[in-house]
C-alpha cells in the first residue's frame, strides 16, 4: 500500500495498544515511524531496474526479521520517550506496526516476500488497489481525532477507524471473489482456453474489477462492475509475445519477471529492442512496469535493462474510465 496508509495503520495500532499509558502524540509517532520503516528498502539499489522491482518488499518485509528487530526498536523507543514499566506493551505496539506493514502490502497485487528466509515466494492477494481512500481515510480520521481530543473519546474514534479499515479489507476479499466468479463464468461461457486468471480492483475503488486472462498465445482484458452484475463481461485480446519468450526465456531478467508476476507478463519488440511489461499493474495500454531489455540480438542477460517511463492518462480520463466501467457502459 501507499506510504500514507502504512503510516496511518502503524499510528492507529500503536495508539490502540498504548492507550493512555503514554501521550497520544508519542504513540502515534512511534507507530507511524515503525509502519514506514520497511519501505526504506526503496533507497537500496540492487543493480538494475528489474532487480529493484522484484527485490522490493523482501528482507525488510519479512515477518521473521521484523520480529527479530522489534525488541531493539521498542527498547530504543522506551529510552527516547522515557517510558518505564510498559516493556511488553511497548514491544507489542512496535511489533504490530512493523508486521502489519507487509501483511497490508500482501493485500495488493505487487508481491510481498514476507516468508523470508524460509521462502521467497511473492505473496499477493490483490484485493485492494495500492491507493484506496476508503481504506486510508478511516484510519486518518481516527488517529487525528485521538490526537486532538486526547481522551477516551478520542481513543474510541481511533478504535472505530481501525475497525472500519479492517472491515473494508474483508469486504475487498468478498468483492474480489464475486468478480472472480463472474470472470470464470464468462471464460467458460465464451470457451476461452485460459491458463491463468487475475482479478484486481481498478484505481481507487473495489467496485470495478479488472480481469486478465492468459491464453496460450494472447492475454485478454475485461472489466466487471459489482453495480452492474447483469452486464456481460467481455474481453479484448492482445498478443503476449510467445515467440519472443521462447527465444529469450533463458534471459535472467525475463525469467525473474516471469516468476515474480506469476506468468502475467507481455513481451514485445519495439524499434529493434525487447520490451517486457508486467500486466498486473495498470490497464491497457498503460502499464506501471515496462522494461527495455536491449537489442533483440543481444546475448541474453548481458545488457542491463532500463525502465521505460510509464505513461499515465490524465486524471480526468482515469476518473471517466472508472465511471464508465462502474456503470458497465
Amino acid at each position: 500500500m501507499d506510504s500514507v496508509s502504512q503510516l496511518a495503520l502503524g499510528a492507529a495500532l500503536s495508539v490502540t495498544v498504548m492507550g493512555r499509558r503514554m501521550p497520544v502524540w508519542q504513540s502515534a509517532l512511534l507507530g507511524a515511524v515503525c509502519g514506514t520503516l520497511p519501505d526504506l528498502d526503496v533507497f537500496f539499489d540492487r543493480g538494475d531496474p528489474v532487480s529493484n522491482m522484484t527485490m522490493h518488499r523482501t528482507e525488510s518485509h519479512a515477518l521473521f526479521y521484523l520480529t527479530l528487530v522489534s525488541p531493539l526498536i521498542s527498547w530504543l523507543a522506551g529510552i527516547l520517550f522515557r517510558l518505564r514499566g510498559q516493556v511488553i506493551r511497548l514491544w507489542l505496539a512496535v511489533w504490530l506496526a512493523l508486521v502489519t506493514h507487509p501483511l497490508l502490502d500482501t493485500m495488493t497485487v505487487y508481491g510481498t516476500q514476507f516468508g523470508l528466509p524460509f521462502t521467497d515466494y511473492p505473496y499477493a492477494i490483490g484485493s485492494v488497489f495500492i491507493i484506496d481512500p476508503l481504506y486510508t481515510l478511516p484510519l486518518l480520521v481516527g488517529v487525528i481525532a485521538a490526537l486532538i481530543l486526547r481522551n477516551r473519546r478520542g481513543l474510541r474514534w481511533n478504535h472505530g477507524g481501525l475497525l472500519l479499515s479492517c472491515v473494508y479489507l474483508l469486504w475487498s476479499v468478498f468483492a474480489q471473489q464475486q468478480a472472480t466468479d463472474a470472470a470464470r463464468q464468462a471464460i467458460a461461457r465464451n470457451y476461452i482456453n485460459s491458463e491463468r486468471v487475475l482479478v484486481t480492483p481498478t484505481s481507487l475503488n473495489t467496485l470495478v474489477w479488472r480481469v486478465v486472462v492468459m491464453t496460450p498465445g494472447t492475454y485478454g482484458e475485461g472489466f466487471y462492475s459489482l453495480l452492474a452484475p447483469d452486464q456481460p463481461l467481455t474481453f479484448t485480446f492482445y498478443p503476449r509475445g510467445e515467440a519472443l519468450y521462447a527465444a529469450h526465456r533463458d534471459n535472467p531478467y525475463v525469467a525473474r519477471m516471469a516468476w515474480f508476476t506469476h506468468g502475467f507478463f507481455r513481451m514485445q519488440e519495439q524499434n529493434g529492442h525487447l520490451w517486457l511489461s508486467d500486466l498486473r499493474m495498470g490497464e491497457e495500454p498503460y502499464y506501471t512496469f515496462t522494461f527495455d531489455l536491449g537489442p533483440l540480438n543481444a546475448p541474453n542477460g548481458e545488457v542491463l535493462p532500463t525502465r521505460i517511463n510509464s505513461v499515465r492518462p490524465p486524471v480526468s480520463e482515469m476518473i471517466g474510465r472508472v465511471w464508465q466501467q462502474l456503470k458497465a457502459e
